[in-house]
């Protein structure tokens, strides 16, 4: 059966044996990006001044995308205080706007663990050379650069515990509409994946998607 377990991968003290594989060693990676899509998220405070943020931190799970955020940037406030946000998919030649956004921050006065690394900028479109479009239902608007965009609403919050001097926080969101450049698309329920080339973060580096190598059983196109 799948979930046995095999005694002979246990020593007689009950450690797992180690495999004898020379090809493979133990690694210490800095960072374990290794390859999400690239989010450009849009939030709002209650004043209505909005925020742009990058992110790689995003995988979704029905209609729930779930978010990797710090805690000590503007988009956890934002998003606390108001309960909604615009999450704006750029595709391979938005790689370099991207880039401009990373060393930028919301917060006014620059949050102490960030200071030397990150800016305040106050118009991060302008900086990124991007351009807001309002939004149908939230307020934070969608990147009129970015061929997918999808409008949400807070779900839960989760603080988690300090890792490695890192505060972060899991997000959930709803998404309640989706919105798509008519070129990546088939029809209203199928993106044109032969078309759509999202922006990809790799351990610090962007790419992008190859050739298609093949199809999910349950594939609909």
């Amino acid at each position: 059966m799948e979930n046995e377990t095999d005694p002979s991968m246990f020593a007689s003290h009950g450690e797992f044996l180690k495999p004898e594989i020379s090809n493979t060693v133990q690694i210490r990676p800095k960072i374990l990006y290794f390859g999400t899509p690239v989010v450009l998220i849009a939030t709002a405070d209650g004043r209505g001044n909005v925020d742009l943020a990058p992110m790689s931190s995003a995988w979704a799970l029905g209609n729930t995308v779930v978010l990797g955020l710090s805690v000590l940037g503007k988009t956890l406030e934002n998003l606390k205080a108001t309960g909604e946000c615009m999450l704006n998919f750029p595709d391979q030649t938005l790689w370099k706007n991207v880039e401009k956004l990373a060393p930028l921050t919301g917060k006014n006065p620059v949050p102490f663990q960030k200071m030397g690394t990150f800016r305040y900028e106050s118009d991060k479109f302008s900086a990124a050379s991007l351009h807001p479009v309002p939004s149908e239902v939230v307020k934070p608007p969608r990147v009129k650069e970015c061929e997918i965009q999808m409008e949400c609403n807070v779900r839960n919050i989760y603080k988690m515990s300090e890792q490695d001097g890192q505060l972060a926080a899991i997000v959930e969101v709803n998404v309640i509409a989706v919105y798509a450049n008519k070129k990546v698309i088939l029809d209203d329920t199928h993106v044109n994946v032969k078309e759509w080339k999202p922006l990809i973060y790799s351990f610090r580096h962007y790419f992008t998607l190859g050739d298609e190598l093949g199809k999910s059983f349950r594939s609909e196109t």
